[in-house]
């Protein structure tokens, strides 16, 4: 599939977490387009409770978050939450927690690629809507009517982003085909001041994750094929991340909530 920079309009399909108003990049359109610094990079981080991984993330994720797998798809996401809409990890002034991964589905932003559904290609496009996207910019898009280096490096993120997509993909494949999936599911107990329980368990969320029992009953030939294919790393980089829910929960919990948030999500991770 071929990944471009658009030159006219194109019909596209899907939706994407964050953004609200992508458009297909051209000169065209977006001649004196380009973006700026703001007050609060990360804001629109602040209502996703899971965001999606690549497998060759895995590592890095599994120092802070867990890594489940949600769907039918089996989509690797990290937790960054236990409450829908409530990010954990966005802080009162719209930057990041210093010493977390930042997953690059977050970093690609305000870029994406979107599929065309008249030929099969990718195109590159702008959240135009995004709040760092501007007419008045301090970096360009374009500079007469050629992408800026800034742009050239955002087409390259973003194709390796679809390449890494596309492994992740393959891993979900692999993993599925030997049944090593489980359905699991993660809940938490709310407590008052003084550390007493207080009502009933809530459930943080339903969800796929690798079994370790189940990877212990693997062929010697299974095995060996998962190490070969580079994903028994990610396997058990997911499995590790799995022990930071206490540390999500502890977090939520530490968190000053009004008295409506104290309710469980309406649909939890799913």
């Amino acid at each position: 599939m071929e990944n471009t920079q658009n030159t006219q309009q194109a019909e596209l399909t899907g939706n994407v977490l964050f953004y609200k108003n992508p458009q297909p990049l051209n000169p065209e359109q977006h001649a004196g387009l380009g973006v700026k610094q703001i007050d609060e990079p990360f804001g629109f981080l602040r209502a996703a409770h899971a965001v999606p991984v690549t497998v060759t993330e895995f590592g890095m994720a599994a120092t802070a978050y867990p890594i489940i797998f949600v769907g039918d798809t089996f989509t690797p996401v990290a937790a960054m939450g236990v409450r829908q809409g409530e990010n954990l990890f966005v802080r009162d002034d719209g930057q990041t927690e210093p010493d977390y991964y930042v997953p690059a589905f977050i970093r690609r932003y305000p870029f994406v690629f979107a599929n065309d559904n008249n030929s099969d290609r990718l195109l590159l496009c702008i959240d135009r809507d995004a709040p760092m996207v501007t007419n008045q910019p301090e970096v360009p898009l374009f500079e007469n009517g050629e992408p800026t280096q800034f742009t050239q490096n955002a087409i390259e993120f973003c194709q390796e982003f679809e390449r890494q997509r596309r492994a992740t993909d393959d891993f979900v494949g692999i993993v599925r085909g030997m049944g090593l999936f489980e359905q699991k599911s993660v809940a938490y107990q709310p407590r008052d001041p003084q550390g007493q329980p207080v009502g009933d368990q809530q459930k943080i969320a339903d969800y796929w994750a690798i079994d370790e029992k189940k990877l212990g009953e693997l062929t010697p030939a299974q095995f060996e094929e998962l190490r070969s294919n580079g994903a028994l790393g990610a396997v058990y980089a997911h499995m590790i991340s799995l022990l930071n829910w206490q540390r999500i929960i502890q977090r939520a919990l530490a968190k000053p909530q009004p008295e409506a948030a104290q309710q469980p999500a309406e649909a939890p991770i799913a």
